[in-house]
């Protein structure tokens, strides 16, 4: 893809204009990222985003963070209530310090949107209790391992420790991945990108399986998953998660 290309590219994702390319990152940054990786087709335009904001999430980069928060409201790929949505969902995989801090830029970056577009900040979505699922706990827990096994593919764990109990079977699995906020192919995207990040072998090996295997992800839409981690969050990250496609494969 020419330079022209390449900037244009980069308007239509981050919905400003390109920066001069002088440095030889801002070069790479330009050709490869914007000309060669946003621009691929085996992904769609919001799934990257998922990737990317996961990346630079969990990177703690203060601009990044800042500039694709923006650019995925901005351009309307993503809607507020799905970004906070992902917040969540971020929180349970990569911690809720790096969530707590993502939130804070999606709130300031929201207003600056809707500043630039003339208008008051609107207050945020009314949330309705019922999102929150059952209160029955047992009721709940039934609900959480067939959740588990539904996304994992895999027998739940015994609920023999907190861990498993409180967290895995009752809130990861009994409550936020049935919010409806998401698909559950967009977790899986999330999740899978979050796991890689980690370095979590067994959580990677048992994400990336499930999603194959599944058919909620292509091995197609896997590989462009793995470039667009590489590019956002470095090549040796991009190769563990590659290896744990291939490895799904045996």
């Amino acid at each position: 893809m020419g330079n022209a290309d390449a900037e244009q590219t980069y308007r239509e994702v981050m919905t400003v204009e390109p920066p001069a390319a002088v440095t030889p990152l801002e070069v790479a940054s330009r050709d490869f990222v914007f000309g060669e990786v946003w621009s691929r087709p085996g992904l769609s335009r919001r799934d990257r985003r998922w990737v990317t904001l996961t990346c630079v999430a969990a990177a703690d980069a203060p601009g990044p963070i800042e500039d694709h928060v923006y650019a995925a409201l901005n351009s309307g790929d993503i809607e507020l209530d799905a970004m906070l949505e992902f917040v969540l969902h971020f929180a349970v995989y990569c911690g809720w310090p790096k969530a707590s801090h993502l939130e804070m830029v999606v709130t300031r970056q929201w207003h600056r949107i809707q500043r630039e577009q003339g208008r008051e900040p609107a207050p945020w979505p009314v949330l309705d209790n019922d999102a929150l699922g059952p209160n029955d706990w047992e009721r709940r827990l039934e609900r959480g391992v067939q959740e588990f096994v539904d996304v994992n593919l895999l027998p739940a764990p015994s609920p023999e420790t907190p861990y498993r109990h409180a967290g895995i079977l009752n809130f990861v699995f009994g409550h936020v991945w049935q919010r409806p906020g998401l698909t559950r192919r967009e977790r899986r995207v999330i999740t899978v990108a979050c796991v890689a990040i980690d370095d979590s072998p067994t959580p990677l090996a048992t994400h990336v399986g499930s999603a194959l295997r599944s058919g909620d992800l292509t091995r197609a839409e896997m590989d462009e998953i793995v470039l667009q981690l590489c590019a956002y969050y470095g090549f040796a990250k991009g190769e563990a998660l590659a290896g744990a496609a291939r490895a799904a494969e045996k």
